[in-house]
């Protein structure tokens, strides 16, 4: 006999309201009404799964954790994380032909990708590093996000076919490793790239440091979760984390328009900030 799997207990508009605001002020995804049912749907898996009998019930248990786990546990359900390699080349060919040569005589370039999900960005940064640089010249590639979850996945550095349909043959045949047996049709990126790449958590809208600014951050496909306010904020870190001259790269999707922030615009998705801009470093917690 099977038993009949339990049912998820109906979400209230209250209790809607609560788990948006909480995602809101702590990570400050901002999920609008009409996402009520990707709400249920996502969360209800989390009640079924540790059996609480009530949205409210879930919602206490997460903001009562003091080890702040069942608050990842919850950003991760809700936040969608859909990339793959090589997502919007441009970028791309672009820190390569412009960005990369006037880095080349840094005894290590560093490059900070602010919205790491699963890696495959990172990845393709590191990639790109050492099409233009060689592999001699040392990088660095740092890579954060605010879920531990995707982090753990990115550490894996292994991905199905489909996510490098944008990668050009020579460069998969170049930096990845192909699976055989049980694990045919899934690749994994070798070593001597994973090296360049270090993963931390953080969460953007938390103040953060690096004791040196960065030349070029990529922040991509991020803040379109984030409401106006939120967005200057982030801008605004990102911003003081770069070096005079560096390049701040976003989104397609994404614009800087309607938002207060210094930083020139250079060209659709990518920004500069002003070469006489002097740069001031927040407090945070990030090592570097």
């Amino acid at each position: 006999m099977y038993e009949k799997c339990a049912e998820v207990p109906v979400l209230t508009s209250g209790q809607f309201d609560k788990i948006r605001q909480l995602l809101y002020q702590k990570a400050g995804i901002d999920i609008q009404h009409g996402k009520e049912q990707l709400v249920s749907s996502r969360l209800g898996k989390k009640l079924r799964e540790h059996d609480f009998r009530s949205f409210d019930q879930y919602y206490d248990h997460v903001v009562n954790d003091r080890t702040g786990e069942s608050l990842i546990s919850l950003i991760n359900a809700l936040s969608t994380n859909f990339t793959y390699f090589f997502r919007e080349p441009d970028h791309f060919e672009f820190l390569r032909s412009t960005i990369l040569p006037t880095l080349k005589a840094r005894n290590r370039v560093e490059v900070w990708c602010a919205a790491a999900s699963t890696g495959e960005e990172p990845y393709t940064i590191a990639i790109s590093v050492l099409e233009e640089l060689g592999w001699s010249h040392p990088a660095r590639i740092l890579s954060t996000d605010i879920s531990t979850k995707t982090l753990a996945e990115a550490k894996k550095a292994t991905y199905p076919e489909e996510r490098f349909r944008e990668m050009p043959r020579p460069l998969m045949q170049k930096y990845l490793l192909r699976g055989h047996d049980a694990s045919h049709g899934w690749y994994q990126v070798k070593p001597e790239v994973r090296k360049l790449v270090e993963f931390s958590r953080l969460n953007l809208i938390e103040s953060f440091s690096h004791p040196q600014p960065f030349p070029v951050i990529f922040c991509r496909n991020v803040m379109i979760y984030f409401d106006k306010a939120t967005q200057e904020r982030v801008v605004g870190r990102l911003t003081m984390a770069l070096e005079p001259g560096g390049y701040l790269l976003i989104g397609h999707a994404e614009s800087l328009s309607g938002i207060s922030h210094s930083l020139e615009y250079v060209r659709p998705a990518v920004y500069r900030k002003p070469m006489s801009a002097r740069t001031q470093v927040p407090e945070g917690r990030v090592k570097r």
